[in-house]
């Protein structure tokens, strides 16, 4: 959610900001706004796909910063777009703007843009440092704001809904959490300094203004559940206070003006009635409907978290109502399916998240469009159980699944027919809430054959590469334009300096690296260094390994979806800034041999492939 202008305009007044030394004490999460803060890195470079050892270092070093201060974490992540799907026209602009700026970067223009598996590196880092955190099942926002009342502590986050919840413990904005500059002051420890915003100073500043009333303000101004049309007429009429009608000022002078005028009101019904006194007679019920559902995104929720964290037990009304499967469920709040999981099965509608691609050719996504037939058809598959449900009636009734993807330089609407499943998985036997009692070599087998891939040949791969090696496979045989032999050596040599780093750093206590692993690694980061100062981009290259990504994320999303018949890979070592000019100088360097001949290995199994 979000509430247009409302950050700047508490920013620029500063009177409703007190300091704050954070220590211990438990603090919820607003994970999303967290990693978009974290992955925003001011050296990150976002036309290369995404460094994610880099991002994983920064998500480490911000927990061992609240440790350092006693601060126990909780991160809640937003899940689906919710049954409702109301956030559907917000979205889709959202969607337009990334892509501008996905194009902007791929012609040379600054920029930011989340890399595309930013939240499953972002999730698997959590887990791999043992911080609690949840995935809810739609918008994470009252979930939030439920929890850190219940516990009475601040909420983290960069999202300016949190202005208008009514916080026990407070909201603290990322922008003034100052995680790198932790202080020590005897005798209590470390804290980390912050700025906590006071919903009660705000509303003393105007009127004194209810706070029961912010959330219809809020409303009125326009987030990204309603927009300003609806009460057009409203602000062409009303007469704000400070000479602040519309047209007579600048957005932050309606903001005041419009708070000033609500002041004026004991509770939100009154100044709804009076709302509507503007309007139209035949437009009143509707807008009155509209904004009493509207301000109710703002109430408490109905899910009660301290059960999720105390017992693992995510219960949601709202799932219920959508006849979401409980292990589905399960699997979504504890982060081992994605929010596309979700969208694809009670809305049959995704969006597709562009890259820093070459707009001249078709999506990056197109590459995966296979494997994501799978995963709908494994979701969305019908009985076929009928004894008059011939082959052609079974094509005929496949479901179908809305995507939202680029074409071009815009966002395009395209209808995609789920896959015809296997017999083991459209056996009325094994509905969607019964998967799991697949069997695993079922599962596992499906995976394979979705990829192109025998198992035989990956027996040779150290497990936790398995899937990362199959989907490569998968890629080199997929893409269009084919994959160039420079690109798969760039791509390998990442993988394998990401296995070099893994040893190294992080070693089998029972088995010590090999000397020549240490040195092949430290050349590498000497190598990288000098690399990455260069700003030689190849478009070309970059559109061939955001296809890449793409498989990865689907085939991450299908082996998620199957149970996890294979172990994930560890994205802060499969993953970082992928360069093509990197294979012509490798020979130069004798401490490579580690690596080269890791990557003779593998180009001649893949080859085998």
């Amino acid at each position: 959610m979000g509430v247009q202008g409302l950050t700047s305009f508490v920013e620029e007044r500063g009177v409703f900001f007190t300091e704050l030394r954070l220590r211990d004490t438990k603090l919820v999460i607003d994970g999303s706004s967290l990693y978009h803060h974290l992955c925003f890195a001011p050296d990150a470079d976002f036309r290369r796909g995404g460094d994610y050892g880099a991002f994983a270092a920064a998500v480490r070093d911000f927990f061992g910063a609240l440790r350092a201060c006693g601060v126990a974490p909780f991160v809640v992540l937003d899940g689906g777009r919710g049954a409702e799907d109301r956030k559907l026209p917000t979205l889709r602009g959202r969607a337009a703007e990334q892509l501008r700026a996905a194009h902007g970067l791929s012609r040379g223009a600054g920029g930011c843009l989340v890399p595309l598996l930013t939240r499953e590196a972002f999730v698997q880092a959590l887990g791999r440092l043992g911080v609690p955190f949840v995935q809810c099942f739609a918008e994470a926002d009252r979930e939030i704001a439920g929890l850190a009342n219940r516990w009475g502590c601040p909420v983290l986050s960069l999202d300016s809904d949190f202005f208008v919840f009514d916080l026990a413990g407070g909201y603290c904005p990322l922008s003034h959490f100052q995680w790198q500059g932790v202080r020590a002051a005897a005798p209590q420890g470390c804290y980390v300094p912050a700025r906590c915003f006071s919903a009660d100073r705000f509303c003393r500043h105007f009127g004194p203004l209810s706070k029961a009333l912010l959330p219809l303000f809020a409303v009125m101004n326009g987030n990204d559940f309603i927009g300003l049309e609806a009460l057009e007429a409203f602000f062409s009429k009303v007469r704000l206070p400070r000479g602040c009608a519309a047209g007579r000022g600048g957005k932050h002078l309606r903001l005041q003006g419009l708070l000033h005028w609500l002041a004026q009101f004991a509770e939100p019904a009154e100044a709804v009635d009076s709302v509507l006194k503007y309007l139209k007679k035949h437009q009143r019920e509707e807008v009155r409907e509209l904004l009493c559902t509207s301000m109710e995104d703002y109430a408490p929720s109905d899910v009660n978290l301290e059960d999720f964290f105390q017992n693992g037990c995510y219960e949601c009304e709202a799932a219920r109502r959508a006849d979401v499967p409980q292990w589905v469920m399960d699997a979504l709040a504890k982060g081992k399916l994605a929010p596309l999981v979700i969208n694809a099965l009670i809305l049959r509608s995704t969006f597709l998240r562009v890259q820093v691609e070459n707009m001249q050719r078709p999506s990056a996504h197109s590459t995966a469009l296979p494997i994501r037939q799978v995963i709908y058809g494994l979701l969305l598959r019908v009985s076929h159980g009928a004894e008059d449900a011939t082959p052609s009636k079974q094509t005929n009734e496949l479901p179908v699944v809305c995507e939202f993807d680029r074409c071009q330089k815009t966002l395009k609407k395209t209808f995609v027919q789920a896959a015809s499943l296997p017999s083991d998985f459209c056996d009325d036997r094994f509905p969607l809430d019964k998967l799991m009692e697949v069997p695993v070599s079922s599962r596992q087998m499906l995976l394979l054959e979705t990829l192109g891939v025998k198992m035989s040949f990956l027996e040779q791969i150290p497990s936790h590469l398995q899937l990362a090696v199959a989907v490569t496979c998968y890629w080199i045989r997929c893409s269009e334009p084919k994959v160039k032999l420079n690109q798969l050596k760039a791509l390998l040599l990442v993988i394998v300096s990401g296995e070099l780093q893994r040893i190294t750093n992080d070693p089998d206590p029972t088995v010590l690296p090999a000397e020549d692993d240490s040195i092949a690694y430290n050349e590498f980061l000497k190598w990288k260094e000098k690399k990455l100062q260069n700003n030689d981009f190849d478009l070309d290259a970059a559109h061939s390994f955001c296809q890449w990504q793409c498989c990865l994320q689907m085939g991450l999303y299908l082996n998620q979806l199957l149970g996890t018949p294979f172990s994930e890979p560890d994205l802060s070592f499969t993953l970082g800034p992928l360069c093509t000019d990197c294979i012509k100088s490798l020979n130069q360097h004798l401490q490579w041999k580690t690596c080269l001949s890791y990557l003779q290995k593998w180009l001649s199994f893949i080859r085998f492939c």
